[in-house]
């Protein structure tokens, strides 16, 4: 066979090339056809289609499935179920997920030898997306309509004024298809608002049959109740004559309603200001009034501890505590009032007490660099000094005693008055007789003199 081979090998070459050019048109043939290879390509996404009728549909000949004239993917299965014909269609897998379930599928003619493919449409609104092996309902479908189906619905008369009319326009539009055609680019968008009334008109299909369902009931009820109907025919005429006669009133009403209107625009604007802003302040409230709740639950048991309390204890306490507080009252009203005289009182004793503590380059300054005592050092060393001058001590202390002599009308007019109270003057036994009452005379005129100063 090797010799053979070796004899005839341009043969042989040319054989093996044929066979790889049939092969190849086989191939491309097959595509086109959409046969699909099992091992070479995935497995399709598969739906399912209810028609009326499956008229002219053949698998297997080309027929697509296309959205807005580009293909999706292949018919390939026709099956009869209860009636109706059930269209597989094979989708590219590229695709999966674009078809949803409110989509429609209209079956149309490519060519007029009936050539069939299904357009799909998409549906209004979102719905969720058909998954694999779903069937679109009939209700979303459509058959092709032929000619012959809709010239029989028509009866002989009709069919021939039809075909009249046909005759005619074709004569009428012999040689004049550039006027036809500027007649209806301007018409154009007259089509253009008719399409979208009809697509309003389709889309409100079923408000319109319940509307109409509506006003049958409706009616059928005000023709059973024309009496009703009449009663209240004259009782509105009855109040639109009240109406009438209020007419003064009503026009009254209306001149100040700009006004109204005005004053409630201004109204609510500020109201939407205040609202802005009340809206972001009680967002963030939220969380506060989640943690009030959790607040609330955790005092809770201090509350019902200290309940006892404030009812047994503080409340009794507050009571006996009120006679005080009442008379206190006229005190601290005196002492507010002298508030400034006290003020200033504290400022010269804290002037005072500064200057007594000053030391200028402080407690720890060595004396080469010129630290200098202050006031309260300066006093405790006199105060030293002063017992060391007075060191003779007795039971008297450490002082030296002093005697101060005189007789009683010399020491009355020497002692001033607030200190007689303490010196020997105050003693009947001591200066008794007319000197004693005198001196407590004028003591006592010196304290009452005191007192009024003091009220003032």
């Amino acid at each position: 066979m090797k010799r053979a081979i070796r004899e005839h090998l341009t043969d042989f070459i040319a054989v093996i090339g044929l066979i790889a050019i049939a092969l190849g048109v086989s191939y491309v043939i097959l595509q086109n056809q959409r046969l699909r290879f099992p091992f070479l390509e995935e497995k399709p996404y598969q739906l399912q289609a209810e028609f009326e009728t499956g008229q002219a549909v053949t698998p297997g000949q080309g027929q697509t499935v296309r959205l807005s004239g580009v293909r999706l993917g292949d018919i390939s299965k026709v099956e009869l179920e209860n009636g109706r014909a059930i269209i597989t269609m094979d989708l590219d897998r590229k695709h999966k997920g674009l078809v949803r379930t409110n989509w429609r599928g209209l079956l149309r003619p490519k060519t007029g030898l009936k050539d069939m493919f299904i357009e799909l449409m998409p549906g209004k609104g979102t719905a969720p997306s058909a998954k694999e092996g779903w069937r679109m309902p009939v209700a979303n479908t459509l058959p092709d309509v032929n000619p012959d189906e809709f010239f029989s619905a028509l009866d002989a008369d009709t069919r021939s004024y039809l075909a009249l009319l046909l005759q005619g326009a074709a004569r009428g539009l012999d040689g004049r298809a550039g006027d036809l055609r500027q007649v209806l680019k301007r018409f154009e968008p007259t089509y253009r608002d008719i399409a979208a009334v009809s697509g309003e008109v389709a889309k409100r299909r079923g408000d319109l049959e319940r509307l109409v369902h509506a006003l049958n009931v409706l009616n059928t009820e005000l023709g059973s109740a024309d009496d009703d109907l009449a009663q209240l025919v004259s009782t509105s005429a009855r109040v639109f004559n009240a109406f009438a006669r209020e007419r003064t009133n009503v026009e009254a009403t209306v001149r100040e309603l700009p006004t109204a209107l005005a004053a409630t625009t201004d109204a609510l604007q500020r109201v939407e200001r205040f609202a802005k802003v009340l809206g972001p302040a009680s967002t963030r409230l939220i969380p506060v009034a989640g943690a009030l709740d959790r607040s609330n639950r955790a005092t809770r048991p201090f509350a019902v501890e200290a309940t006892p309390l404030l009812r047994n204890d503080i409340r009794p306490f507050v009571r006996e505590l009120r006679p005080l507080v009442r008379d206190i009252d006229p005190a601290i009203g005196n002492i507010v009032g002298s508030e400034k005289d006290i003020v200033r009182t504290v400022k010269v004793l804290n002037t005072l007490f500064n200057m007594l503590g000053y030391n200028r380059n402080g407690r720890e300054a060595p004396e080469a660099e010129g630290r200098e005592e202050g006031y309260l050092f300066q006093l405790a060393w006199l105060a030293h000094q002063s017992i060391s001058l007075f060191s003779q001590q007795d039971a008297n202390g450490v002082f030296r005693p002093l005697i101060v002599g005189g007789t009683c009308s010399t020491l009355a007019n020497t002692v001033p008055a607030q200190l007689v109270p303490l010196s020997p003057l105050y003693d009947e036994n001591v200066c008794g007789g007319p000197l004693g009452k005198q001196a407590r005379n004028r003591i006592e005129r010196t304290l009452k003199v005191d007192r009024k100063e003091a009220a003032k």
